[in-house]
């Protein structure tokens, strides 16, 4: 009997190729009949899940219950916010990184703008340095940062030979602030680069023709076409910085920033419980930027909507 008989019949089942046509509909969020069952819904969260528990619930829940473990039980983090040492890394650390995503906005939105309306010999090169970071760890940056504001760096043999005095600074929190700086330029210039090729330069003319100043186009038509870029990018840039580790170990080991800081208790100090208490507390302030950014970017995106339309 052909299958048009077992249609007509009543008697079809759905075949192999169907039902992966309709798993990975499923996937690609294209609802097929018979795609919202449960067995399939559950089968499509379990990586999900998986990834989840391996990476982030399992080593959680440990790192938390080394701090409950610890002599000081819960008070442990209470002991991070009234220890001067541990207050002050949080504090640089988090200026330090809100800085490195200012400057890396200010620089990347000029220059990604620049480069996207702009066609001029040696643009894709400049455009392949500006993202070549991307393929450098931690430590190649900091080793780049020494080989620039070292000791025997250029900058140091360049202002010796100028005034007779070397000027250093790649092993204080000025050199991990450029070397943070130099690894969060890709990440953010290329998404800035890819919101200004959506910009609509009909709306820039239709400003002008109003008599709007270049600032009032800037503020009014060009930030607000970027931000969703320069947000995105800036959160990564923000948890990025947050979090590094390589630059910091290269550069010096005694750099207060946290993730030198929880190293420090980890390793030298057998302090197992502040340190792990540092993480949560790192890993908790960088979740709520993100979260607050995505909140941000998401109400953004509704309110640009309703507005140009």
């Amino acid at each position: 009997m052909s299958s048009v008989e077992h249609i007509k019949g009543g008697r079809s089942r759905p075949s192999f190729p169907w039902a992966l046509s309709s798993l990975l509909s499923r996937v690609l969020g294209r609802a097929t009949p018979g795609a919202g069952s449960p067995a399939i819904l559950a089968l499509l969260m379990l990586p999900g899940l998986i990834i989840v528990a391996a990476f982030f619930a399992i080593p959680m829940a440990l790192v938390a219950m080394r701090v409950a473990d610890g002599p000081d039980g819960l008070a442990t983090y209470f002991v991070i916010l009234t220890n001067d040492r541990y207050l002050a890394s949080l504090i640089q650390t988090l200026v330090m990184s809100a800085g490195v995503t200012v400057t890396a906005l200010v620089l990347c939105g000029i220059c990604g703008l620049f480069l996207v309306r702009n066609r001029f010999a040696g643009r894709n090169v400049i455009t392949a340095l500006l993202t070549l970071p991307l393929s450098f760890p931690g430590t190649v940056v900091g080793f780049m940062v020494i080989m620039l504001a070292g000791r025997q760096g250029v900058i140091g043999s360049i202002t010796d030979a100028l005034w007779g005095e070397k000027i250093v600074f790649a092993y204080e929190i000025t050199g991990l602030f450029v070397g943070y700086l130099y690894f969060s330029i890709p990440r953010v210039i290329l998404a800035v680069m890819a919101s200004a090729e959506k910009l609509d330069p009909k709306l820039e003319e239709a400003a002008r023709s109003l008599g709007a100043p270049t600032w009032r186009v800037v503020r009014d038509v060009i930030l607000p076409g970027l931000m969703p870029g320069l947000v995105s990018s800036g959160a990564i840039c923000f948890a990025t910085a947050m979090g590094a580790f390589g630059t910091a170990f290269t550069l010096a080991t005694d750099i207060d920033v946290l993730p030198m800081v929880i190293y420090t208790e980890f390793t030298r100090n057998a302090n197992i419980a502040v340190a792990a208490a540092l993480s949560i507390a790192l890993g908790a302030m960088t979740w709520a930027v993100l979260a607050a950014v995505r909140v941000f970017v998401g109400n953004g995106a509704t309110s640009g909507t309703g507005g140009g339309a």
